[in-house]
């Protein structure tokens, strides 16, 4: 029996995201959290209203595209991506970011972002290949995208990086890996150490409010 010719296409097709934004009076700047694998909208909007500059600026946490039930539960929670169709998903994630962004706030307010694990990848993407260029990224837990740091053109905003110092999966190898590779690119790069593992803690959103409040305009 002849061996069937099977051929694969990738289809566009439309599908809706799910976006929280929470407005300030009088905000001076506009913060996009990403959340980490396994996590939803509302968690990462939580870590972002737990930072002490939060009132100051309009706060939009993204929702992974990808949608599944955590274990046996009822809980919704999403990814951002896998190794499948890699390329094609990043482009699908930075043009839904883009008009996540663009709904939360006027282009001329200043962006910053901010990611956990999985989300890391998610911020330094929205803020380098969106459409409104971000002016800081907080990073905890994650690496700089690979194909970002091989773009010789790409100018790098301000960037927080933080590891848990018992994080197994962001070792201190990979932190001071990403620090040297972004210094060597003439970025801005302040590094934190926290207790703690692979999470986003107390420490962590301290860490973050006085990196943006040097950032943020009075």
């Amino acid at each position: 029996m002849a061996a069937l010719n099977v051929k694969e296409f990738n289809i566009a097709t439309r599908i809706h995201g799910r976006v929280l934004v929470r407005e300030a009076a009088g905000a001076v700047a506009v913060l996009a959290g990403f959340h980490g694998y396994m996590e939803n909208a509302e968690i990462q909007m939580a870590r972002l209203e737990a930072l002490s500059v939060s009132d100051r600026m309009t706060l939009v946490s993204v929702q992974g595209l990808n949608r599944f039930y955590r274990g046996r539960g009822e809980d919704v929670v999403a990814s951002w991506m896998t190794r499948q169709d890699r390329d094609a998903m990043i482009e699908d994630n930075i043009e839904y970011c883009d008009r996540a962004i663009d709904l939360a706030a006027p282009p001329e307010i200043p962006l910053f972002t901010a990611g956990l694990s999985q989300g890391v990848a998610m911020a330094f993407r929205a803020a380098m290949r969106g459409r409104r260029r971000a002016i800081g990224v907080v990073a905890v837990g994650g690496d700089v995208p690979p194909e970002l740091l091989q773009d010789a053109t790409l100018t790098f905003p301000a960037v927080l990086l933080a590891r848990g110092e018992s994080d197994a999966w962001y070792t201190s190898a990979k932190l001071e890996a990403d620090a040297s590779a972004l210094r060597a690119r003439h970025t801005t790069v302040e590094t934190v150490m926290y207790p703690g593992g692979h999470e986003w803690t107390a420490d962590v959103s301290a860490a973050a409010s006085r990196f943006l409040s040097r950032y943020i305009s009075d």
